[in-house]
């Protein structure tokens, strides 16, 4: 069983790129996979491993300036989530392309899980999701507005399209863990918003936290790792990935005529190019060739 952790923090680091040798080779010398990223306004990422490896991780990430007071949230994996170990270096922990945007200035006001369900159904409260379209598609909570967006930089567009839309209204935010909406709050206070609140700790918070039978979330909960989502408690969900998109997809979408593993799905399929979906053919075939090698290395080991 493998330890997720999902982390972010907003702080000021003077030269990101010094940490970053640091934190990689003790990440990698605990056997702790991932991807970890570095930017003049802090960390953010998903780490998996042992216990062991992750508080080591974690506690050399506490000693970084600022980030003596970081959060990160939980769960549990049964088979390895990531590849391997990334540490890189950004301009944004999450981009979003608004220069201006501060989130160690000022953000909304947070929401604790619990009472989470009380402030989306009041009538004066408008609920945006802040996640990416293919994001919302496999779940969200009741009521929440979708705008549609491709990239977390469509926001602030959208945003200036749609904004007379929520006049007079008190505005509740979320997404998955908690990132963007430190973004999104300061962004729309930037805007004259007054009364804006965000989800503390995001969905993975409130999914950990809210019993199923009292919960305002419909579906499974988008994950960047090989579960590719969780629902109540945090249980791996049902979806897998089409690697020709990295859109979620449920086993039975594996069976539709449109799927081609690694090269198209359903969602994708009028997407792709033939000349993309031929250099998705070669490279699929180089995996299946990589892991054939594999499977027979492993094979003799156990022979042994």
């Amino acid at each position: 069983m493998y330890i997720v952790c999902a982390l972010y923090h907003f702080t000021r680091f003077s030269d990101p790129a010094a940490l970053k040798p640091a934190l990689l080779d003790l990440a990698v010398s605990k056997g702790v996979t991932g991807s970890l990223l570095l930017a003049r306004e802090g960390i953010n990422g998903t780490i998996a491993g042992s216990r062991e490896g992750i508080d080591a991780v974690l506690a050399h990430v506490r000693a970084l300036p600022g980030c003596s007071d970081l959060e990160c949230k939980e769960s549990t994996a049964q088979d390895a989530p990531f590849p391997r170990m990334k540490v890189k270096l950004k301009k944004e922990i999450v981009t979003m392309g608004q220069p201006d945007v501060d989130p160690l200035a000022k953000v909304g006001h947070y929401v604790e899980p619990e009472d989470w369900n009380d402030l989306i159904r009041s009538p004066d409260v408008a609920v945006i999701d802040t996640r990416n379209d293919y994001e919302v598609a496999i779940g969200t909570f009741e009521g929440a507005v979708d705008p549609k967006t491709d990239t977390f930089r469509d926001f602030p567009a959208w945003w200036e399209a749609n904004k007379e839309r929520f006049h007079n209204k008190r505005i509740a935010m979320f997404c998955t863990g908690g990132i963007r909406c430190e973004k999104s709050t300061n962004f729309l206070m930037s805007q004259g918003v007054e009364d804006v609140y965000h989800l503390k700790g995001g969905i993975l918070k409130y999914l950990e936290e809210v019993p199923q039978e009292d919960s305002s979330w419909e579906g499974e909960c988008f994950v960047f790792d090989g579960r590719v989502s969780v629902g109540h408690g945090l249980e791996e969900g049902p979806h897998v990935l089409c690697h020709a998109c990295r859109r979620p997809i449920l086993p039975a979408d594996q069976k539709r005529p449109e799927f081609e593993d690694g090269v198209t799905c359903h969602l994708c399929i009028n997407e792709k190019s033939e000349a993309d979906k031929a250099r998705f053919r070669e490279r699929q075939k180089q995996i299946e060739l990589a892991k054939k090698r594999g499977e027979t290395h492993m094979g003799g080991s156990r022979g042994v």
